[in-house]
């Protein structure tokens, strides 16, 4: 099993067991000595530099359950992969939170992480939201969806779930970024539409498989939520609502704050409002939110070597989608399946991939060839 992965994989993936997301030591550690000496670092006996005794036990206590080629294992039993920096697939606006940059990220689900991030926005808000946010926030991610722009959330109760179901519907990407395991759905009630999530877009989590949230480690993610995505969306939410702290993450990170109006009659307005009386812009539905986040151009993306893949570059699965497209009209997402022997889930999740790389385009409920070659999103 070690043949078939790097010494940097299996070091990484052995520090997601051992460190907690978000590790401003590790990731400085890792920055200075790579990760396989600071792995030696942490499962040696002396002493580590720049913490405390306390600290240094707590590695050392996770350093017995790290086992990296059974995580890994796991991981690609369960159709789950790991993703490294440096690896194709990473996000390199990842790279912004510096030393809190993810060790690495366990992947779940068969789209491309990069490429559904190139164009991605975060919808987040209140879990004890009222009937009006739940409206906007699925209205709001299905029309994003439907413009081809990755809807990321966490999965939790309220807007999250709202906007997860809104873009599901749409038949649009949608990205849940977790503070457990992808492997062990958080809230236990959403079992289902996690797996709709993992099956039609992306699960993305710091946690090695098995692994349990903590109230600390919901915080945590926030950072990633924010650092993923061009723009935060926070849709109701109270004035100590976890989504604010994604909001706050995002404005220092550069990405577009943005907040929905509600009722001033309301306790879950109240977060929101005072968003936007500080540096957050007041949108009201999709057009106001791509305007904002189109702008950043291709600031956030990965740098790449040409405008787009070539054609003959595309991943087998992507071709066969690619070339199950009529030359001239348009075609159900389902007979495009049909054409390209592919399932339905896999077949619109490459459909929004070439999207995302200009081959296709939306044509009402149907997909249609983008005239002319390709350009690149935003």
């Amino acid at each position: 099993m070690t043949g078939r992965h790097t010494p940097d994989r299996l070091a990484r993936a052995a520090l997601t067991r051992i460190a907690d997301p978000g590790d401003e030591h590790v990731g400085r550690w890792l920055r200075r000595h790579g990760s396989v000496a600071t792995l030696a670092m942490i499962t040696g006996d002396d002493a580590l530099p720049g913490v405390s005794d306390r600290r240094t036990a707590g590695y050392r206590v996770r350093r017995e359950r790290a086992d990296p080629e059974n995580d890994l294992r796991a991981a690609a039993a369960l159709g789950c992969r790991f993703v490294c920096p440096g690896d194709e697939e990473w996000p390199a606006q990842l790279d912004d939170l510096g030393d809190r940059r993810p060790i690495g990220l366990w992947v779940r689900g068969r789209p491309g992480l990069r490429m559904w991030s190139l164009r991605s926005v975060a919808v987040v808000g209140a879990r004890a939201c009222d009937s009006y946010g739940t409206h906007v926030a699925a209205t709001l991610a299905g029309d994003l969806a439907e413009a081809g722009w990755t809807v990321v959330s966490g999965a939790a109760y309220g807007i999250d779930a709202a906007a997860h179901r809104g873009a599901l519907a749409a038949g649009g990407p949608t990205s849940a970024v977790v503070a457990s395991g992808t492997d062990v759905p958080y809230p236990p009630g959403h079992a289902e539409l996690i797996g709709r999530i993992a099956e039609q877009g992306l699960v993305v989590g710091e946690l090695p498989p098995g692994a349990h949230p903590t109230r600390g480690r919901f915080v945590l993610r926030n950072r990633v939520i924010a650092a993923l995505t061009r723009g935060t969306v926070v849709v109701e939410a109270q004035l100590r609502s976890g989504s604010l702290v994604t909001a706050r993450w995002a404005r220092e990170l550069g990405r577009v704050t943005m907040g929905v109006p509600g009722p001033v009659t309301s306790g879950l307005s109240c977060g929101v409002h005072e968003l936007l009386r500080g540096e957050a812009q007041l949108v009201t539905d999709a057009a106001d939110v791509i305007e904002l986040v189109g702008s950043v151009g291709e600031d956030l993306a990965p740098a790449r070597h040409g405008p787009v893949l070539p054609r003959d570059l595309l991943a087998p699965p992507a071709a066969a989608v690619l070339d199950a497209l009529p030359g001239r009209g348009s075609r159900s997402a389902r007979r495009i399946a049909e054409e390209a022997g592919r399932g339905l889930d896999e077949t619109l999740s490459r459909l929004h991939e070439l999207r995302a790389l200009g081959f296709v385009q939306r044509d009402g409920p149907d997909w249609r060839l983008t005239p002319g070659p390709p350009t690149p999103p935003g």
